[in-house]
């Protein structure tokens, strides 16, 4: 139903409460079609509720809009016809196989020539030489693939996917992303929620949400820049002792360990400036300014909310 002038997610003001917990509050997506948007946020924010509410799952309590063009609202079965949702939890029969558990899911998208099309997708996500294994005895990047498999089966315009790489090693996380990208060319549209900063980083854009609410969205190069946030990176030996010291100095926002190095952060120059000045020339330490990196960014956000 969709055109190429079309965007494939447009919805605004999205709600949802359970009980007295207000668990999505006035959000807003627009996405292209072919593109890659990155979904973030930390556990609790709202990002898998959002994605039930797109993918029909969920009705929405306020808000309007469409998905690949159908009414939110009142066209929820054409949009789960047409949508890839691959789930957080792997959700599938482990005492089938994989081509076992892609036949049942071809039957119920009640796919004709099932076996060709089941035979395809197999084919195309390298699961041939598996696909009489038991779905319990795959590993986590096997179950993964046999899960986007699932969700290609219907030729889908649009795949939503949850925290799909969580638990994944990475360079099955590294396959992973190769296919999604292979998919975006092709033109499906893919908004994915994650919490690898490196898999954000891979993403046309991306939307943060924190406590139901949009709070940052852009490219990853404006989003940095949104947040009008200095950090300098503190190396050398003994920088652990200095974190609680700089945590409480006037001017620091928040500090954080990357690996050996100590990232400093604020928005405020001057004052940030006079909090690492005792540092500069200290024997065994290097103090420099680095451009803040996509995780500084998320933890200021974070900590600003909190």
């Amino acid at each position: 139903m969709t055109s190429p002038d079309t965007l494939a997610i447009d919805v605004h003001g999205l709600k949802k409460q359970f009980g007295s917990k207000l668990a999505v509050d006035g959000v807003d997506i627009a996405v292209p079609e072919g593109e890659v948007w990155g979904f973030l946020g930390p556990n609790g924010s709202g990002k898998t509720t959002t994605i039930r509410m797109l993918c029909g799952l969920l009705r929405a309590d306020a808000g309007e809009g469409t998905c690949l063009g159908y009414d939110l609202r009142t066209q929820a079965e054409q949009i789960k016809r047409e949508v890839g949702y691959m789930t957080q939890r792997f959700s599938f029969w482990e005492d089938l196989s994989i081509r076992e558990n892609l036949e049942f899911v071809a039957r119920v998208y009640e796919l004709s020539d099932r076996k060709a099309k089941v035979d395809a997708t197999l084919e195309r996500l390298g699961l041939v030489q598996r696909q009489n294994q038991l779905a319990g005895e795959l590993s986590g990047g096997w179950k993964q693939r046999m899960a986007l498999a699932s969700c290609m089966l219907h030729s889908p315009k649009l795949l939503l996917l949850d925290e799909p790489t969580a638990g994944v090693d990475p360079k099955a996380r590294r396959d992973f992303w190769e296919e999604i990208h292979t998919l975006s060319e092709a033109g499906i549209t893919v908004l994915v929620s994650t919490h690898y900063m490196d898999e954000a980083e891979r993403c046309d854009r991306i939307v943060y949400i924190l406590n139901g609410h949009v709070i940052a969205r852009g490219t990853v190069g404006e989003v940095i820049e949104q947040s009008q946030l200095i950090t300098f990176v503190i190396e050398g030996e003994g920088v652990r002792r200095l974190i609680g010291q700089l945590s409480r100095t006037p001017g620091v926002e928040h500090a954080a360990f990357f690996g050996a190095a100590l990232h400093v952060s604020g928005r405020d120059r001057a004052r940030l400036e006079r909090a690492i000045a005792p540092l500069r020339g200290q024997s065994g330490l290097k103090v420099s300014e680095q451009q803040p990196s996509l995780e500084d960014v998320f933890i200021h956000l974070q900590e600003q909310a909190q």
